[in-house]
């Protein structure tokens, strides 16, 4: 779905630096200082309009969470979201994600998030897929070892592509749904697409992934 353009966004963000960190580099191997504790440190890839990590914020306060999101017309939301929960477990990024590994040392983000990726279906375009195996280079960069990235999707195609590129990685396969609404996973929070997708009835699939 097309945006509406937020010309006032950028300006926003950049006003707000307690939430979105600005030139986020500099804090390259300190994110426990910023946080002003040494929590564990998840973060969101694609973060959206943050529905996902505020929920997630709220149900574990003794994590910390970072929202990485390219398009500052989307993540302005998630700003104002986080402007109305004032969570101080919570900050968020606009920067692409292939800058992480300049933002974050080895090992220290203890889990990666990918919530409703752009399934970008086209054979040509399979290497902006967020599950490509050059973005799971950037992961396994920053995760310690056996770290975690945790995927839904409805789109079972992305699905399917992402469960054979994880495995050709080498990465583990610790869960498996392909229906998650009706299986016995605890603690799901949903996302701004999981509620539209799921309420049309379309199954949601979930996997954790380790390196």
């Amino acid at each position: 779905m097309r945006q509406r353009y937020k010309p006032w966004a950028k300006e926003k963000l950049q006003n707000n630096p307690y939430f979105c960190i600005q030139e986020p580099a500099k804090h390259k191997g300190a994110w426990s200082e910023v946080f002003g504790n040494d929590n564990p440190i998840h973060i969101e890839v694609g973060t959206g309009k943050g529905q996902f990590i505020n929920g997630m914020a709220q149900q574990n306060p003794d994590i910390n969470y970072i929202g990485i999101e390219l398009a500052d017309r989307v993540i302005v939301t998630a700003l104002d979201r986080l402007l109305e929960s004032n969570l101080p477990n919570v900050k968020l990024l606009n920067v692409n994600a292939m800058e992480l590994p300049d933002i974050f040392a080895e090992g220290e983000v203890s889990r990666v998030y990918l919530n409703f990726s752009d399934p970008w279906p086209k054979t040509r375009h399979e290497k902006r897929r967020l599950t490509y195996k050059t973005f799971l280079d950037l992961y396994k960069g920053i995760l310690p070892e056996h770290g975690e990235i945790h995927f839904k999707t409805d789109n079972r195609g992305l699905f399917e592509y992402s469960l054979v590129s994880f495995s050709h990685y080498g990465m583990k396969l610790n869960y498996v749904s392909l229906d998650l609404h009706n299986s016995d996973f605890e603690g799901n929070v949903m996302t701004e697409y999981e509620q539209k997708f799921s309420a049309k009835g379309n199954p949601i699939y979930r996997c954790e992934a380790a390196f």
